[in-house]
């Protein structure tokens, strides 16, 4: 096998680590690249192709990260993770675990990490590497990985819910959600929405959000409901959809492009939180992206009509 296949099969992988550490899916492609070029350079084969490639884009991702950090500090309004509607690393026996690693809940919980620790998170409790392998793939001794994978753990545990719902009641509550959306059934919206529920946007400022969120379940039923109809007679679509391996939608106007995404954050048999990501440069990986400026701008002028 040469170089190029052994490097295209072990991809998935490499940028499923990337995406985690990063919570970007330009920066972990570009990662990913840049791994490519430091091996096909290397003068001298590995001994394990997979410890060598996975090691080299953490390094570079635990680097990228630390200047991200500054940018996401300056950030206008919340930051979410980029929406990643497939991860491309497969393995049937873990889709679960896999799928709740790459949540918007479980990155945000990343975020609270330091580079390292999340690095070590990363390898050790998502993709299983052994301690040996996560030292040097991080330059710090076994022990110190040990001691940052506690740390992390702590930091993790103390902001996961206690009482998770399992993926299908997730899907089944989101098709709900969804009929419920489409048909604009108040009532219907109101009985799947915890009391306490947060509509949040991410826009960068570089596209419409809702100020601080919306809160609470009469308030985002009602916004839930005024968005709808007039979105639909302008040509738009709500296209539900996995989103970072939960339940989603993908908005998209009349000429089929992004308008923003959606997840949807399950517990205890209600919708916590709606995370959207409107931010058109983190939407370019999904599709050609919409103004979505002047699709609010349309769907306002609709409203106000039929008001």
């Amino acid at each position: 096998m040469t170089r190029a296949e052994e490097f295209q099969e072990l991809r998935p992988l490499l940028f499923s680590i990337a995406y985690r550490i990063l919570g970007s899916v330009g920066e972990a492609e570009d990662a990913v690249q840049e791994t490519w070029l430091r091996y096909a350079a290397s003068p001298t084969q590995p001994t394990s192709t997979k410890s060598f490639l996975s090691a080299v884009v953490t390094r570079i991702s635990i680097d990228v990260l630390r200047s991200a950090r500054v940018r996401r500090e300056e950030y206008t309004g919340p930051w979410f993770p980029e929406p990643l509607l497939s991860d491309p690393y497969q393995d049937p026996e873990r889709s679960a675990e896999l799928a709740d690693s790459v949540s918007m809940a479980a990155l945000l919980l990343l975020e609270r990490l330091s580079p390292l620790e999340r690095a070590v998170f990363v390898l050790r409790e998502v993709f299983g590497f052994d301690f040996p392998e996560i030292a040097s793939a991080v330059g710090r001794s076994e022990a110190a990985c040990r001691q940052l994978v506690v740390r992390a753990r702590r930091h993790m545990d103390a902001g996961r819910p206690r009482f998770q719902a399992d993926r299908k009641e997730r899907e089944q509550l989101a098709e709900r959600f969804f009929v419920a959306f489409a048909e604009g059934d108040v009532d219907g919206l109101t009985e799947l929405l915890a009391a306490d529920v947060r509509m949040i946007g991410d826009s960068g400022g570089k596209a419409p959000r809702w100020g601080t969120g919306v809160s609470g379940a009469a308030n985002v039923a009602r916004v839930l409901t005024a968005l709808l109809a007039p979105f639909v007679r302008i040509g738009g679509v709500v296209e539900p959809h996995q989103v970072n391996g939960q339940p989603g939608a993908i908005f998209r106007d009349r000429d089929g492009k992004v308008v923003n995404t959606w997840t949807l954050d399950i517990l205890d048999g209600r919708i916590q939180t709606i995370r959207t990501v409107v931010n058109p440069d983190k939407l370019g990986h999904v599709g050609p992206v919409a103004d979505a400026w002047a699709v609010v701008r349309e769907t306002t002028r609709i409203r106000r009509l039929t008001d």
